[in-house]
């Protein structure tokens, strides 16, 4: 019931800090990333505890969680690279990515993510390497479960898939004017019918357990096998 009763208070959190926007609040190293504190600190200590050498991510947006993932490699003593897969890089954003003193480990690959070019792309850089992958550009559920049959099998075992917004599927359709998706088509249905049947992958509900808030319950995979 406690645990029940946390939950609760943690989506109302979310519900009420959606309308002032409150993860858009946040820089890393200089850059916006537009994300909860709670999952920056999750994804660093899956980065730090799994070494993975190559983190592939969909959806730049302004570079900052290249940028961050880049920096806790790098903190780790991990020698790799960040891959960003981006539709619709601003110029003013691929500038301030190439600028960066982080830039040596940032590449990024225009394109949708589910355009089978940019997934061949994807998969020559993980060829040899230990890779985790982060989903977080478009999410309609369609998208993201194309994204999930693409990028799952590029993840290495004992890395992670992390799935960004599921938190979609828990909030009212209000939240979301003028968007594609929302509750009935969001990143939380793509998830719950990729895991039908897996034994790959599993959910890590510990890390949803300690986090509270979040915008990716449900959404941190581990591979397994």
């Amino acid at each position: 019931m406690e645990g029940k009763v946390i939950n609760e208070i943690g989506l109302r959190f979310i519900k009420e800090t959606l309308k002032k926007k409150y993860s858009y609040g946040f820089t890393w190293m200089g850059v916006p990333y537009i994300q909860f504190p709670q999952d920056m600190v999750a994804v660093q200590e899956i980065i730090w505890n799994t070494k993975p050498n190559l983190i592939i991510e969909t959806g730049v947006a302004h570079g900052g969680g290249m940028i961050f993932c880049a920096s806790i490699m790098k903190m780790a003593g991990i020698k790799g690279a960040v891959v960003g897969i981006e539709k619709d890089l601003r110029p003013e954003n691929r500038v301030a990515i190439k600028k960066h003193p982080l830039h040596k480990m940032l590449w990024v690959i225009e394109g949708s993510s589910t355009n089978e070019t940019v997934v061949s792309a994807a998969r020559g850089w993980a060829k040899g390497g230990r890779v985790m992958v982060i989903l977080d550009s478009s999410h309609t559920a369609d998208h993201v479960y194309e994204e999930l049959l693409s990028y799952a099998p590029l993840v290495s075992v004992g890395c992670y898939l992390v799935v960004m917004d599921t938190i979609v599927g828990y909030l009212g359709a209000e939240a979301f004017p003028g968007r594609p998706w929302g509750p009935k088509n969001s990143p939380r249905q793509a998830v719950e019918d990729f895991m039908i049947g897996r034994e790959d992958f599993i959910v890590d509900e510990s890390i949803d357990d300690r986090l509270v808030i979040s915008c990716a319950p449900g959404g941190y995979l581990l591979r397994t096998s």
